[in-house]
């Protein structure tokens, strides 16, 4: 069930209780979630170390939505099967992660899984212009990697707005995607922006209210958004 019409919901699993963790992805898939988003780490990339191919089988084993993996790794293409194993469908790389963009999302295709591509928000979209041709999904961050329950950077949604732009003049399917800081606050904005998938973390997983009120209140808060930017999606 789309978050509104034309924009899926994928809450980011960093911010959930870790002790009912499995629990709380069925909550967010029986309130209509579309994706869960799942953020690993290395601790070279980023700072933290988080989340790995155990994870993302027993979260595998939990629902039955697609798993959006955001690698926040340096050398992602040594652990594209480990990932595809344990039962990933989207695969988002950092274009700050790797001199060969271009090869590792063709890897990610190869290997049969949707292949993203990720700009930190300090990377101009220029560095992805010549990589499009490989990716399925552009994904915006809106804080800096590394860290969930950060503010959201409002200095980012010019550049959501002409990656809007860029992917609806391509010639194939391609999806943007924002990720962080998105809450009852924000979330109208970016649909506004024309983006198609929205990542939320602390604003679903926030131990205060069950998940599924909390989905409930960011529906509510982005309903009425006017996505003048994006095309139909079929």
């Amino acid at each position: 069930m789309p978050l509104i019409e034309g924009v899926k919901l994928a809450p980011s699993i960093l911010t959930a209780d870790f002790a009912r963790l499995g629990e709380q992805i069925r909550e967010a898939e029986a309130a209509g979630a579309d994706y869960i988003h799942i953020d690993v780490m290395d601790g070279h990339f980023v700072p933290p170390i988080t989340m790995g191919p155990l994870i993302v089988e027993a979260v595998r084993r939990s629902c039955r939505l697609p798993l959006d993996l955001h690698l926040m790794i340096e050398h992602p293409e040594r652990h594209i099967n480990a990932f595809k194993d344990a039962g990933a469908d989207l695969l988002t790389v950092h274009a700050e992660a790797t001199p060969h963009l271009h090869r590792v999302l063709r890897l990610i295709r190869d290997a049969g899984l949707r292949a993203g591509v990720a700009l930190s928000p300090g990377t101009h979209e220029t560095a992805i212009r010549e990589v499009l041709d490989q990716a399925d999904v552009v994904v915006v961050m809106a804080v800096d990697p590394g860290w969930g329950g950060q503010k959201f950077l409002e200095h980012v949604r010019p550049k959501l707005r002409r990656i809007r732009q860029l992917i609806d003049r391509c010639d194939r399917p391609l999806e943007l995607e924002v990720d962080g800081g998105v809450n009852e606050d924000t979330v109208r904005a970016v649909c506004e922006d024309g983006v198609d998938i929205v990542v939320a973390g602390s604003a679903i997983f926030n131990h205060r209210e069950p998940v599924a009120a909390a989905v409930e209140r960011l529906r509510r808060a982005a309903a009425g958004a006017r996505r003048s930017h994006a095309q139909p999606r079929a």
